[in-house]
């Protein structure tokens, strides 16, 4: 069943199947359950869709765990490397909104000489050119539609028709090249690149407009680099009433193929499907240097909210809308100011663990009470926001969520005071995670396991956590599993959710949030072979898996009523935007000697109690009280194990006992 889900969601995808076999397919989907086969990005993914996957993403498949990389899809015979995944939306974030596919292998050894010919101004600010090009790039930029690398885009609600998103440094250096030579001088100035992030759009006749929209300006704070035009490149040909149509009058109703316009990203647009055929075009932007950008924080405000409704809309379809109103004000804002809203204001209301508070994605309001504080209502925020995973599930899906349209925000302190609740982020003691390793009672290792070898005796009562070569691996490994928890703030112990006050300063009207900026994973795990008795390392062995999320964020401002706390999660001040990193670290601990593990059998001779020659005997009295077991064993079982060429004794068939408890 669960290939049939896989072949059939792409046997589907070309939309001419009848509406009952997409219904059939659809109640098959959403009556399968599975556990997630590897995680991508975060993310968590299957290889085909059930009803908690549904969101297919296209990744390089060498990117998936070798174990089960074969059961994954390869969709595109024209990128056999791409192969597709299935995730959760509801556990996205505006860091995994976006599925941005590595494409610089379709151009790879492609001659692109490209070249923006009869340049055509076709109003201030608006210039047309014919893209001339040899015929290998021609075939390879049109193929771009074969792939079918399409996905419904997030803004579905406000435009019709596909898209997918894809990164190449050679066409944009070719195109660099091409607008350098081609746009009048008095736009080049302060001219770096052609943004190597390019979206692909594809309109079918009958698909609904792309409507009246301004392109949200790309911006790097640290280079001192936004856009300021948008360049569309159409693959296909046609027409439409108009095709194009930009704010002032500027409009295409004919468009012939590979026609590249090129406009001021202040202009409003609109574009509708061609009449009479497939519409193709690509999307990027001419990227300049300006060290005088002003940043308004507003502004980033606002872009915070409609970042966060985006992902909220995946619980609540209502909230596209005011996203897509959001985002259209902030590209506005860039040129012109920011302007006033028109209509209500959306909120959302959560609880977490009995524990509620208002999100907006900028300002986050919490009930005061005894136990609450300021350093939880920030854990919480953190984990909204970013929407980090709490052991399998994301938190929002943790959360019971209701949207609220209102004017204003007074009505909030009320509406939190009747609903208070018991703190759900405890605070943790992280040295808990890390014992101190016990005083050492023996030093090196012996040669070897066979407990009658000259001075080197692994006898019944030698201990793994005593031994102080053992120890000084396991302080190695503390060590660095210490580097990715002890500074975190947040801890993740399966679904429970724990933080460290101490990393949470509050300061004047801010609580700076404290940590590194970009934890590597730690793993332990045992070697494979060795010589015959274990490494000191091989006995460290992991005790728990932590998740940890470390936020390299802005201060976050606050204010205090005597009912709220008032968090301002402002992560476009000061130009800048926030990074989040969460991983799992995993904690170690020492097992303890197993003789099953080296495959060990009594090789006594024996004229006592115990059956050992007496000269050599390792026990005062019997077997019993040596613990050697030997009394226990058969002759027939007593001789010795078959050695391989080289003298080691053969591996044992099971594997070391191993001690793992996922937390």
């Amino acid at each position: 069943m669960s290939t049939e889900l896989r072949d059939g969601f792409f046997a589907l995808s070309n939309g001419r199947a009848p509406a009952e076999e997409v219904d059939r397919y659809r109640a098959l989907v959403d009556a399968t359950d599975t556990e997630a086969a590897t995680t991508i990005d975060g993310l968590a993914a299957s290889w085909h869709p059930t009803a908690r996957f549904k969101a297919v993403r296209f990744v390089d498949a060498e990117r998936i765990d070798a174990g089960v990389r074969d059961l994954f899809a390869r969709p595109s015979e024209n990128a056999p490397y791409l192969a597709a995944v299935f995730v959760d939306p509801r556990e996205f974030s505006f860091r995994t909104f976006e599925n941005i596919l590595p494409l610089d292998h379709r151009f790879a050894g492609v001659p692109l000489e490209l070249e923006l010919a009869g340049r055509d101004e076709v109003a201030e600010g608006v210039q047309a050119f014919s893209l001339r090009l040899p015929d290998p790039a021609r075939a390879c930029l049109e193929q771009l539609d074969s792939l079918d690398l399409y996905v419904p885009p997030l803004n579905a609600g406000s435009r019709g028709g596909d898209r997918f998103i894809f990164h190449s440094a050679l066409l944009a250096e070719a195109l660099t090249s091409a607008v350098a030579e081609a746009m009048p001088q008095p736009a080049l100035d302060g001219f770096s690149h052609v943004n190597p992030v390019f979206r692909c759009n594809r309109f079918e006749p009958g698909d609904a407009d792309f409507h009246r929209h301004l392109d949200t300006p790309y911006y790097d704070a640290s280079r001192r680099h936004l856009s300021r035009y948008t360049v569309l490149l159409y693959l296909t040909g046609g027409s439409a009433d108009p095709a194009l149509a930009l704010e002032g009058g500027a409009a295409f109703e004919t468009i012939e193929p590979l026609t590249c316009v090129i406009f001021d990203q202040r202009y409003a647009h609109e574009g509708a499907p061609y009449l009479d055929g497939r519409k193709v075009f690509l999307r990027t932007e001419l990227v300049f240097t300006d060290p005088d950008v002003a940043h308004d924080p507003e502004i980033g405000a606002l872009f915070s909210k409609a970042c966060y409704l985006t992902g909220e809309s995946v619980f609540a379809p209502e909230l596209a809308r005011h996203a897509d109103a959001y985002y259209n004000r902030v590209a506005a804002a860039h040129w012109n100011g920011l302007t006033t809203g028109a209509g209500r204001e959306p909120f959302v209301h959560k609880q977490f663990r009995g524990v509620h508070f208002v999100a907006n994605g900028y300002d986050f309001w919490f009930a005061k009470g005894d136990e609450t504080t300021l350093a939880e209502c920030a854990a919480l925020t953190l984990l909204d926001y970013f929407n980090c995973k709490l052991g399998d599930e994301a938190f929002r899906t943790l959360c019971d969520s209701e949207v609220i349209e209102a004017d204003g925000t007074d009505w909030i302190p009320a509406f939190l005071g009747d609903r208070r609740g018991e703190p759900a982020v405890a605070p943790f003691d992280k040295s808990l995670l890390f014992p101190a390793p016990e005083s050492p009672s023996s030093d090196g290792l012996p040669d070897c396991a066979c407990m009658i070898c000259s001075g080197s005796v692994a006898g019944p009562n030698f201990e793994t956590s005593r031994n102080a070569k053992i120890i000084e691996h396991y302080t190695r490994a503390q060590d660095a599993a210490k580097a990715g928890i002890m500074p975190a703030p947040v801890l993740m112990l399966g679904e429970d959710v724990h933080l460290d006050p101490d990393m949470f300063v509050v300061e004047g009207n801010r609580i700076h949030v404290l940590g590194k900026e970009a934890p590597a994973p730690v793993n332990f795990a045992a070697c494979q072979g060795g010589p015959r008795f274990p490494d000191a390392e091989d006995f460290i062995t992991p005790a728990a898996e932590v998740g940890v999320a470390h936020f390299l964020v802005p201060p976050i401002l606050f204010a205090e009523t005597a009912d709220t706390y008032h968090l301002k999660f402002d992560f476009f001040r000061n130009t800048w935007m926030a990074k989040h990193e969460q991983s799992t670290v995993t904690v170690p601990m020492i097992r303890p000697f197993d003789m099953d593990e080296i495959g060990y059998e009594c090789m006594c001779e024996c004229d006592c109690s115990c059956g050992c020659d007496e000269d050599e005997c390792l026990c005062d009295d019997d077997c019993e009280e040596c613990g050697c077991g030997c009394a226990e064993e058969d002759d027939e079982e007593g001789e010795p194990e078959e050695a391989d060429e080289e003298g080691e004794p053969e591996e044992a068939d099971e594997e070391p006992r191993r001690d793992r408890s996922t937390v």
